[in-house]
Parts: C-alpha cells; sequence; structure tokens
C-alpha cells in the first residue's frame, strides 16, 4: 500500500543576506533623506519669531529617537519574529484597502515593506505635527502636502513593491504592463484620468433618463421642468440648483439613484437649473450674475409659469451658498416670501471651517489660476484634478495600480462618469469665490458683500431652512455646513447624513444604506446636537418629504402647465437638455 504523505507546514524563507543589504540601505535612504529636508528647512527658514521654535533641536532629536526606535522594532520583527513583539496596526491602517491582499501579511518580505512604509508615514506626519511657532493654516497646508507625499510613495503604487502587481505580470506574461501602459499613455493624451469605462453610459439612455423638458435657455442656463407622475401634485412646486462646478445629473443619476425622479414619484412639481459650462462668451460673468440672472429669475420664471407665490428650492454646495445669498438679497427687498423654504446640501456660508480645499486658496494658487483663466474661463479639468487630490488615494492612486500596473479593464461606475464629466467656470466669478468667501470669509460679515448693489446680510433671512451635511464630507466638513444655524433666523432642521459630500446626498431609499441623524432639541454645537441625536437607519430623503409636507401641503390636479410645455413656456428639448453635453 502507497504511503500518503503528510502535509508540513512550510517554514516561511528567510530573508538572504542581499534582501537584508538592500532593505538596510531602503530605510537608511529614507532617514537621510528626513534629516536632510529638516536641515534645508532650518536653513532657509528666517531665525526671527515665529519661526525659532520651529528649530528646537531638542524636538529634531525627539522625533530622530523615535524613529530609530521604531525601525529597530521593525527590524527585529522581520529577523527573529518569533521573539518579537507584533505590529500594532492603527484602527486606521486595518481598514486600508491598499493592503487588503493576504499577500502584504503572508509573505515576509512584503509584510515588512508594508509595516516600513507605516512606520515612515507616522513619523513624517508626527513631524509635521511636531512644529512649533507655525502659522495653523500654513501648518494645515504642510500636513496635506506631506500626506500627498505619503500616498504618493505607497509601495502599492510601484511593480517591483507590490505582490499583487507582480503575480499579474508573471500571470500574463507581461501584458499587463502593456495594456497599462496604454491605459496610461491615452489619459495623457486626453489630459485627465479615466476613472470608469468609456462608453459604459450615455445621457438620456441609462443617465439623466427622467422625462421633461427644457423650456426656458438663457445665456447661462437651461431650465428643465420635469414630466408628473401622479395624479395631484404639492401646489408649490420644487426648483433645485446644482453646483455650475459639475453636471446637474449627479442628481439623476440611473433611475434608482436618482433625487429628481424620486421627488416627482412623490408628487412634486420638478425644475431643475442646468448651468451652461463656461465658454470666452462668459469672462464678465460674476456672482451677480448667478444669483440674479440666474437663481432669482429661475425662482420668479416658475412662480409666472405656475401661477404660484413661492417656490420650495434646494441647493447644492456652491450653488447652496449662493442660494444662501439670494435669501438675503430677497429679504433685503421685501420678496423673501417668493421662497417658501429653502433647502441646503452640503453647503457653506461661513469659511472658516471649510476643510481641505482651504489648502489650495493662497496668493500662489489664486495667481496660477488667473493666469489659467486668462480666456475668460478656467478649464475644469483642473478643478477636477483639484478635487481628485483631496482624495487622491482613492481617485488617483487607486487608478494607477489597478489600471496602469494591473492592467485592469475600467469597471462602469455611474457616480465616476458623472465625477470625470467636467464644466468649465467663468475665471472672474471662481477667483472672486476662492478669494471672497474661502480666503476673507466676508459672506458672513453683514454688508461686506453686495450682489446688484443691495449688501448681504444673512441674519435677515428668516426663511424655514432644511440643512443637510454628510458626517464624512471632505469638502463641505460637517462642522462647516452646521455654522449655517448661527446665521439664519427661521425655522431651522439640521440632518446629518451618513457617507460624504455626494454619497451622503444620493442615497435612495431603496439602496437601504447608511443612516442619518436628527435632534429636536435647539443646541449650540454640532458636538452637542449628536451627543443628543436620534440615529434612523437608511436614507433621509423620507424626512425631507414629510418636513417638505409640513410646510405646505396643499395639492391640485397635475394638468395643464404643471405638464412641460402645456403652459405659457413651449419646449425648447427633450430633458436632460444641451447645456449638459456641452464641454
Amino acid at each position: 500500500m502507497a504511503e500518503t504523505a503528510t502535509p508540513t507546514m512550510e517554514t516561511p524563507a528567510l530573508p538572504s543576506l542581499e534582501d537584508l543589504q538592500h532593505w538596510t540601505w531602503v530605510l537608511g535612504r529614507a532617514q537621510q533623506l528626513m534629516l536632510e529636508h529638516g536641515m534645508d528647512v532650518v536653513e532657509h527658514v528666517p531665525a526671527a519669531p515665529p519661526f525659532g521654535a520651529m528649530l528646537d533641536p531638542t524636538a529634531a532629536m525627539r522625533a530622530t529617537a523615535g524613529f530609530w526606535a521604531d525601525t529597530m522594532q521593525l527590524w527585529q520583527r522581520f529577523v527573529d519574529p518569533a521573539h518579537a513583539a507584533p505590529f500594532e496596526e492603527t484602527p486606521e491602517q486595518a481598514r486600508d484597502k491598499r493592503f487588503k491582499a493576504p499577500q502584504w501579511r503572508e509573505q515576509p518580505l512584503f509584510d515588512f515593506i508594508r509595516q516600513s512604509y507605516f512606520v515612515i508615514a507616522d513619523h513624517m506626519l508626527k513631524g509635521v505635527d511636531a512644529l512649533e511657532g507655525v502659522d495653523p493654516r500654513q501648518k494645515e497646508q504642510i500636513r496635506f502636502a506631506t500626506q500627498g507625499v505619503i500616498d504618493a510613495i505607497s509601495p502599492t503604487n510601484f511593480p517591483a513593491t507590490n505582490p499583487v502587481v507582480l503575480e499579474r505580470i508573471i500571470e500574463t506574461k507581461g501584458e499587463s504592463l502593456i495594456k497599462g501602459l496604454q491605459h496610461m499613455l491615452a489619459d495623457m493624451q486626453k489630459g485627465q484620468m479615466t476613472q470608469t469605462a468609456e462608453g459604459a453610459f450615455e445621457l438620456g439612455r441609462n443617465l439623466a433618463m427622467t422625462p421633461g423638458k427644457v423650456v426656458k435657455r438663457t445665456p447661462l442656463y437651461e431650465l428643465i421642468q420635469y414630466a408628473p407622475a401622479t395624479e395631484s401634485v404639492y401646489k408649490t412646486p420644487l426648483v433645485i440648483f446644482p453646483p455650475w462646478i459639475n453636471r446637474f445629473y449627479i442628481l439623476d443619476l440611473t433611475p434608482e439613484k436618482s433625487f429628481i425622479r424620486w421627488a416627482v414619484a412623490q408628487g412634486m412639481t420638478v425644475f431643475v437649473v442646468s448651468w451652461k459650462s463656461a465658454d470666452a462668451s462668459m469672462k464678465d460673468v460674476v456672482w451677480d450674475d448667478y444669483v440674479e440672472r440666474g437663481q432669482i429669475d429661475a425662482i420668479d420664471t416658475v412662480r409666472e409659469l405656475l401661477d404660484v407665490e413661492s417656490v420650495h428650492a434646494i441647493g447644492y454646495c456652491v450653488a447652496g451658498t449662493t442660494l444662501a445669498a439670494t435669501l438675503a438679497v430677497l429679504a433685503a427687498g421685501g420678496q423673501a416670501d417668493r421662497v417658501k423654504s429653502a433647502t441646503f446640501f452640503t453647503a457653506q456660508v461661513d469659511f472658516s471651517e471649510a476643510g481641505d480645499l482651504r489648502v489650495f486658496i493662497d496668493d500662489d494658487q489664486l495667481a496660477m489660476i488667473r493666469s489659467l483663466g486668462a480666456e475668460g474661463f478656467l478649464d475644469g479639468r483642473y478643478m477636477a484634478a483639484t478635487f481628485n487630490l483631496l482624495r487622491g488615494r482613492d481617485l488617483i492612486w487607486n487608478y494607477v495600480t489597478q489600471n496602469y500596473l494591473m492592467g485592469q479593464d475600467y469597471a462602469p461606475f455611474d457616480l465616476l462618469h458623472w465625477n470625470s464629466d467636467v464644466t468649465n467656470l467663468p475665471s472672474a466669478w471662481h477667483l472672486s469665490y476662492l478669494t471672497d468667501l474661502y480666503r476673507d470669509n466676508k459672506l458672513i460679515v453683514p454688508g461686506a458683500l453686495a450682489i446688484g448693489g443691495t449688501p448681504i446680510d444673512l441674519t435677515k433671512v428668516a426663511t424655514p431652512v432644511y440643512i443637510q451635511a454628510g458626517r464624512e464630507d471632505h469638502i463641505a466638513p460637517p462642522n462647516s455646513v452646521w455654522k449655517i444655524t448661527h446665521y439664519f433666523q427661521g425655522p431651522l432642521k439640521f440632518v446629518l447624513a451618513g457617507s460624504g459630500h455626494i454619497a451622503g446626498v444620493v442615497n435612495p431609499p431603496a439602496s437601504g444604506k447608511y443612516q442619518y441623524w436628527t435632534n429636536g432639541e435647539k443646541v449650540g454645537t454640532l458636538a452637542e446636537f449628536i451627543a443628543g441625536a436620534t440615529e434612523t437607519k437608511g436614507s433621509w430623503w423620507p424626512d425631507w418629504a414629510a418636513w417638505i409636507d409640513s410646510i405646505d401641503a396643499e395639492k391640485v390636479d397635475a394638468k395643464d402647465a404643471r405638464v412641460p410645455g402645456k403652459g405659457r413656456l413651449k419646449p425648447i428639448a427633450d430633458a436632460p437638455g444641451t447645456y449638459v453635453t456641452t464641454r
């Protein structure tokens, strides 16, 4: 009878002398670069206050000693793992999707590379946090830049240090590298990183499919009216103002994700403004135009078309900031009743805690934007790259690894198709937006800004408002959105939604994802709101619909002007219109 082989546990191979020499050099070179950089800072920073505290050699010595202590523990784990303390990952490191493949922990060499990366990254950030005597905003910029470098040097971004990439190269006999190179060269040619499969989505075919008509077109926007889906509709119509930084169909993605389609199904007469992507003809467009010729004009158009006194208005992101100014202008002119309620999706009015985007607002960046917008508009690819940088790990390096190094095909994803569908911005307005709001925070100062000669005072706004913020929003952080409650005087409802700037808004009830928090008590801070909040699973959309119903529940028959083209404004084009397709 044949003997049956007994399975044995394979003993991990010890690192060769060459491996030890190489990784000793890598870590030593990393330490050398960090020290050289520190000396360069010392040489070029003025010795006068407030920089003197930065040059404290005690702090530098502590940082160096800490780095070497962690490095020695790292080596002990690599050379003699049986007698070394285990590597203690932070919760963030444990969740890091870049290292989810088992090879990063099961293969000693790549486990060592992973741990080395975390140690170096941790000490780079500690070095920034230890800087003293630095302006907080400058320190924020340094930390953001350092994090960008850390993300860029991740071993997952290089074929030689990524075991999954190496296995893919062997498996495909090098074809994956050729395909990845083709992807990279194609992106370089078009000047924009691809994030989703080309041709997978088309407006009107599987995106922006809610039936409707363009009923008005101006040099600034198209007004889309959507067909009713119920026999009766709310008397007060809904006008949605999306940000002109992006295409409006973020709120009308695939039918199952469409906020517009869902709102129509709730019995609302829905209008959406589709902004024109800027060109040279818009070189003189400023904020006044988006308020007066944009939002106020659209509000009055809908009021006249349906013969109603007021509308419900939604402003998303920068369009929400603008809606706040619109409400202030209407209040100053005794016309506040034109807007029955206002809803703000992840919008800011006080930019003192405006998040990571503030790191791009300094004199050098503003000068660069001024030069890029010399023709009167800013190419949308610049803003797309800026927003991608805010989440570089997910929106840049993930695609470098998957599509350039691994040579994988792009997956179809409607949200990323929208994210890549860039719009151009009027350069004069964009510069004043960054300067007056992000840099100088003038909107919250009564009278510091004016629209058409009317001073803006947010404290005069008494319109009922619904404020939605995303718990993980990095563009409009919840603390920043919360500050709206410090200025408006009318009845307020604040809702904190799970997820971020996009997924926190585009969260249909049918998906059953995330959650939201509400708190009926009057509180002064977001922390107090959260401490006493009630969590509800799923989408906040039904809560918003109930709030709209509580403002005005009156309904009318869905006929005549409630049907696109049946009123005084005749159809110009089918939804989603033409402005949304022009670059």
